[in-house]
């Protein structure tokens, strides 16, 4: 009888377990948690979502490397004047309603990029020809960093017919591996696997992205399994979740600057010694170790020695009160009973504008707070929306603001920098009411000179420049740190945060 009783239990715990596996779902859905809300579905502000998610395409991609490599354009040449560029644009694509792409579509979405805030407004082109699968960039003048250009996000291509006569954009048709399924903005997208994609499909079927702008609460979620994938989490929670069983973290260096962006009118930062003296009073070494737990990240110019060719060797000016506080003497700033500067009966006392998408920013403004107190220059932080800085930007409400700037976002800091220092107002996110003739001159020469040796002694005199004006003030180089379950295999940490590479993800079952 007993014998009868075990055989019983044994099959049913045998049929327990078969009936749990065979209910258990499959790992067909990644969540992903990071910092950037999204607004709509214009390129030019909300590409990045996009680009990384694995929904749009450009017609060049970047390696980890930096490397130039063809995407939707299979080939390119150009002609011995640098103004005429060909591109053949890759066969067997289908935008994700099925169309196939053409070059037609490619030019629909240049053009309107061209119109459009970002690095291909400054790009000079004369006409975009297509016909078939046979693109035309025919340029003013030679413009060398095209082809890195052309890897930003904001150059995906979608079908022409996601615009409107007036260039519009009234459906998202895109040719990457996922589609897009919902769109809540400015937190939420779902996207599902696009099955006719051109390339090696992706494994896994569906993606959640949801925006939150805490880090610590992201690095929770991937924790309990809430989430696969936190994206910018903060040092502290990096250290964290190093110790955990089911979660692992990887960290890669940035061409990615944190610095101050200046109003370069307002009175009190109009002259290059006032900048000065703000950024001899910051105690980066310290920042750099004791907010950011990297210490050597410390910035002194806008390019770190990785970038090498705009990096100028022996600048390192580190903190001196004194000097700063001379140079402050000489503008005319005396120190209050209450020790704040004074001049002209009005205070030295500024607001700093930052955001929380980058968990490190918040932190970083009140370590300069105290810092700059310690020159009698008041600092009140306002942690705000970043949409507030570009609003403060136009409006020129803006004293300063705390950013961080990816400059390599193209392989290349030149596209970048000639679509910000030559517009003498600036950008939403680089300098603001500035400018240098000598610096123009030298960007728009180096657009379109070959000669490795000339280049060198431009992006010297580039750098130079920038070091010693200040239109904005470096002041760390960024890390990228990213969680994820470690169930996880395949994942890949872009240095230039265009792709995420989704459809090179799996899950170990």
């Amino acid at each position: 009888m007993k014998k009868i009783i075990f055989a019983a239990i044994a099959m049913i715990a045998v049929y327990l377990v078969w009936s749990i596996n065979s209910a258990k779902p499959t790992n067909n859905t990644l969540t992903i948690s990071g910092p950037f809300e999204f607004h709509g579905t214009d390129m030019a502000k909300d590409g990045h979502i996009y680009s990384r998610l694995g929904v749009t395409q450009s017609l060049t991609q970047l390696k980890t490397t930096g490397e130039v490599v063809p995407l939707l354009a299979e080939r390119w040449s150009v002609d011995e004047n640098g103004t005429r560029w060909q591109f053949e644009i890759r066969q067997g694509v289908k935008f994700h309603d099925g169309q196939s792409l053409s070059a037609k579509d490619v030019a629909a979405s240049l053009l309107r990029a061209k119109i459009m805030p970002g690095v291909f407004a400054k790009v000079p082109v004369k006409a975009i020809n297509a016909q078939g699968q046979n693109l035309e960039i025919v340029l003013e003048t030679p413009y060398l960093p095209l082809l890195n250009t052309l890897a930003h996000f904001s150059l995906g291509v979608l079908s022409a017919d996601s615009f409107d006569s007036e260039g519009n954009i009234v459906q998202f048709n895109a040719t990457g591996p996922y589609q897009v399924v919902e769109l809540v903005a400015p937190h939420k997208v779902s996207l599902t696997r696009f099955n006719d994609y051109w390339g090696n499909k992706a494994s896994i079927e569906k993606v959640e992205y949801l925006a939150g702008h805490r880090s610590e609460s992201r690095a929770l979620q991937v924790q309990s399994g809430q989430t696969d994938i936190a994206y910018t989490i903060d040092a502290i929670s990096k250290q964290n979740l190093e110790n955990t069983d089911n979660v692992a973290v990887q960290s890669v260096n940035l061409p990615r600057t944190v610095l101050l962006k200046v109003n370069n009118h307002h009175p009190y930062l109009s002259d290059s010694k006032a900048r000065q003296a703000i950024s001899l009073a910051i105690n980066r070494e310290g920042i750099a170790s004791n907010v950011l737990y990297a210490p050597g990240s410390e910035a002194y110019q806008l390019f770190s020695s990785s970038q090498n060719e705009w990096h100028v060797d022996q600048h390192k000016p580190k903190r001196n009160l004194e000097l700063s506080r001379q140079l402050l003497t000489e503008l005319g700033w005396r120190k209050g009973d209450n020790g704040i500067l004074q001049r002209e009966g009005k205070p030295f006392k500024l607001t700093l504008v930052t955001y929380s998408d980058r968990p490190e920013l918040p932190m970083i403004a009140t370590a300069l707070q105290n810092q700059l107190l310690d020159i009698g220059v008041q600092i009140e932080v306002s942690i705000d929306n970043s949409s507030v800085i570009p609003a403060g930007h136009h409006d020129n409400t803006l004293e300063l603001a705390l950013i961080a700037r990816n400059f390599g976002m193209t392989g290349s800091p030149l596209p970048v920098l000639y679509k910000d220092f030559t517009n003498k107002k600036g950008s939403d996110w680089g300098h603001m009411n500035w400018h240098s003739e000598q610096l123009q001159n030298d960007l728009t020469k180096l657009v379109s000179v070959s000669d490795p040796a000339q280049q060198h002694q431009l992006t010297q005199s580039i750098a130079t420049v920038l070091a010693q004006e200040l239109p904005v003030i470096p002041i760390v180089y960024s890390s990228q740190h990213v969680a994820y379950n470690k169930s996880l295999t395949g994942l890949v940490v872009d240095p230039f945060e265009i792709d995420y590479r989704l459809s090179e993800l799996s899950f170990n079952d």
